[in-house]
């Protein structure tokens, strides 16, 4: 059994399903501040898939004013996109695993964080399960994903909203949470 539980006869490397997560941290972690846990976060999960570190595309690093909950530390986001014959369920749980090996504890919505990973979107998927949605149903609202999204996959369409990540950026409404001076790139995510 393969792709999603269908049996795969012949898939070329190209075709692999395309997963799209985020990462985000405003808490240090033993690997360090945010930037070098989103780092690390990015290497513990080629080494979770078990894939070479070329088939992992990173966006740089971005500095983010908080959203939702304003009183607590910036943050570090990032997104990136990875080929993978797993489900999105299986994909989904080696999330929240890699979550918990960097302190991660589920207490306060939008609170602080060590490290939190968005399962964004799996190619054109849409899917509504306990504990998973795809596309991830906030990301159209967030500059702080789009942005990262933009820099590694700008033609990406939202399968359900039927526009490209550039174009659902361009018309995200510059003021407020979602002010562009929210968000600022800072520099490379990863050196490979």
């Amino acid at each position: 059994m393969g792709l999603y539980g269908r049996s795969v006869h012949w898939l070329h490397m190209s075709a692999l399903p395309t997963a799209y997560i985020a990462f985000g941290s405003n808490l240090s972690t033993a690997a360090g501040d945010p930037a070098a846990t989103i780092r690390a976060a990015l290497r513990a999960l080629v080494t979770a898939l078990g894939v070479e570190e070329s088939r992992l595309h990173a966006s740089s690093l971005y500095a983010t004013t908080p959203v939702a909950y304003r009183d607590q530390p910036p943050f570090i986001n990032a997104v990136a996109s990875v080929g993978t014959l797993r489900s999105p369920e299986r994909l989904m749980a080696m999330l929240l695993e890699v979550e918990r090996l960097f302190g991660r504890e589920r207490s306060a919505a939008n609170g602080p964080r060590t490290l939190d990973l968005d399962l964004l979107l799996v190619d054109g998927l849409v899917l509504t399960k306990p504990g998973l949605v795809l596309p991830h149903p906030r990301m159209a609202e967030r500059r702080f994903v789009l942005e990262p999204l933009a820099e590694i996959a700008p033609g990406l369409v939202h399968p359900v909203l039927g526009r490209t990540v550039a174009e659902l950026l361009a018309v995200l409404p510059d003021e407020g949470e979602q002010a562009r001076s929210g968000v600022r790139r800072l520099g490379r995510a990863v050196g490979w």
